[in-house]
């Protein structure tokens, strides 16, 4: 074990780590996990005001294996040591990370690296710990097993909003668990104190398996994993209730990368093939689909090309990586929704370097910068005229739209660039970037990127080439398939917001702009099989007379046309042109 200096507890990691405020002259921060299955590398830049985003400048994983580096110098199971070489290539690799840190301008006292089970668990572990300082300059924290449930359960926590459910995080040597719910007073730190560590990473359990004990041993983690169900069940009673008959089941988060290599065999299977959206970092599944590892296994063990996200290392795992999670799927009697995480230890601990209350903002807002309150309140003012045309016959409460995914700011940003390209080209912009435009950034989840595609696609008419249109139907059916409701009402928003863009053609600067030039109403009427949508739009005395009330129509003209994604009942949009009443 490395010497006690070293140890990061929950009681002493505030102290040890750097600390971030909003004063400090430079807001660069370097961190190093020295994990069981690989060493990652990053620098972040939490400058404000956008410091919620934890935007990464630069990132890098060498592939060195420590869990690895222990067994093969193993002469038997309790003589668990780093070999010579191993720990020469992990103080030469630091000293290069420390190098592009000083070359990126990151202070000394900035820099942080941590380690975790192998630093735990290897004998000479102050050997390594010597080896990095006199090559680097580094020291190295090693992290209890709480901190690194606190690490990686708020890790994964930041790429949203808000969460509650069961995190873990498969690393190589180990399998961190705990319940967090982020509407709890300090649940950071309850997290953390009521995690469960269990000894079987997706290395350790491809070793179990050529072991005569191998039944056994696998046996043993399945009864772990039941009782650390129950006992995080006992203390958090809602995760009990959330598995009872009545309810619909817990939702689970997943971080460290031999989750996410399952996940990217579920995307790979997915049956919106291909999937559209590239990132595994929110990537969300059901639970019946979620449970079904032998699938899984078939497919990497039968297919014979790339599989997306997977090196060749994860997939020679894969088979450890389902056996986690059919122990998981065994605890757990009801799961909803399985979301795969970006975020680990290294976002964890630039998370918890934040105010709480910087903690808990929505990130999203923070993509897109105004100037000044006068912009802020013209977005606003935007977004209120745009929000008046939905018509309160429908609660679109529970409907993803660009309002209700809290992404009205990018929506409204999007409503006026690029206005010297033609249309078709505004249109496959806008599917494609909001697909791959800030990849990293928390928040932004593959259901909020497909609505924001959708919606200004349409904004720009739906017009497009044929290459483009099998990621306009895969964004619809991923759209749809979170609720069928959801393409329609993305079409509707993109094309009230392209009618307001014909009586507006420049960006309004201030919010008088828009309310005195136009404004909204609307009716549903209700037939057998179509709603009818009846759109009333005021115009300014001028613009009723100039403009063509014809082509105003003509924004709506696709609104609907898709009546297979809209749900059982259809839905038409009739317009009407009025002079506005002042």
């Amino acid at each position: 074990m490395a010497s006690t200096t070293t140890l990061v507890t929950l009681d002493n990691y505030a102290s040890k780590m750097p600390g971030w405020a909003p004063n400090q002259p430079n807001h660069l921060y370097a961190l190093v996990d020295m994990g069981s299955n690989g060493i990652r590398f990053s620098i972040s830049d939490l400058s404000p005001p956008q410091t919620r985003l934890l935007r990464c400048l630069y990132r890098e994983r060498a592939a060195i294996s420590l869990f690895d580096a222990l067994d093969a110098s193993s002469s038997s199971p309790g003589n668990l040591v780093l070999p010579p070489d191993t720990i020469s290539l992990v103080a030469k690799t630091l000293a290069r990370f420390r190098s592009i840190a000083d070359d990126y301008g990151v202070p000394a006292e900035h820099i942080s690296v941590f380690a975790t089970e192998a630093m735990r668990t290897a004998q000479n572990a102050a050997s390594m710990l010597e080896a990095i300082r006199a090559e680097s300059g580094l020291g190295v924290y090693v992290l209890a097993p709480q901190v690194e449930t606190l690490f990686g359960a708020v890790g994964a926590r930041s790429g949203f909003t808000s969460a509650k459910g069961l995190f873990l995080d498969l690393g190589g040597g180990s399998v961190q668990m705990t319940y967090l719910d982020s509407s709890m007073e300090d649940y950071e730190i309850v997290t953390a104190q009521t995690g469960e560590s269990l000894p079987f990473g997706a290395a350790k359990l491809m070793k179990v398996f050529e072991s005569d004990t191998a039944k056994i041993q696998v046996a043993d983690f399945h009864t772990g994993m039941r009782s650390a169900v129950a006992k995080l069940e006992r203390r958090f009673p809602s995760l009990k209730d959330a598995q009872g008959t009545e309810s619909e089941g817990v939702d689970i988060y997943l971080c460290g990368g031999g989750f996410r290599g399952y996940g990217s065999i579920l995307m790979h299977s997915d049956p919106i093939r291909p999937y559209p959206i590239p990132a595994i970092g929110t990537y969300t599944v059901g639970g019946a689909l979620f449970s079904r590892t032998q699938d899984m296994r078939k497919v990497n063990a039968e297919f014979d090309g790339k599989i997306f996200g997977m090196s060749k290392r994860r997939r020679r795992q894969f088979p450890a990586i389902a056996t986690v999670v059919e122990a998981l799927v065994g605890a757990v009697r009801k799961i909803r929704t399985a979301t795969f995480c970006a975020g680990g230890n290294r976002e964890g601990a630039l998370f918890m370097k934040l105010p709480r209350g910087m903690r808990e903002e929505n990130p999203l807002p923070l993509l897109y910068q105004v100037s000044g309150d006068v912009e802020l309140e013209t977005q606003r003012s935007a977004m209120g005229i745009i929000g008046s045309s939905l018509p309160g016959d429908f609660d679109l409460s529970e409907v993803p739209t660009v309002f209700t995914l809290g992404i009205g700011p990018l929506f409204i940003s999007g409503i006026w660039s690029r206005t010297g390209e033609p249309s078709e080209a505004n249109a496959s912009f806008e599917l494609h970037h909001a697909v791959i435009r800030d990849p990293s950034v928390p928040g932004f989840a593959h259901l909020a990127r497909a609505v924001l595609g959708l919606t200004l696609c349409s904004r720009w008419g739906a017009s497009f080439g044929p290459i483009d249109q099998q990621l306009y139907t895969n964004l619809q059916k991923l759209v749809s398939r979170a609720n069928p409701e959801a393409t329609f009402w993305a079409e509707y928003i993109g094309a009230v917001s392209s009618l307001l863009a014909e009586v507006c053609p420049a960006k309004p600067d201030s919010p008088e702009k828009l309310r005195n030039l136009i404004k909204f109403n609307s009716a549903v009427t209700l037939g057998r099989r179509k709603a009818k949508i009846h759109l009333t739009v005021s115009l300014s005395p001028v613009l009723f007379r100039d403009l063509n009330h014809e082509a105003l129509q003509s924004s709506f003209e696709k609104v609907g046309r898709h009546q297979h994604t809209a749900g059982g009942l259809g839905r038409k949009v009739e317009l009407s042109v009025q002079k506005m009443q002042y």
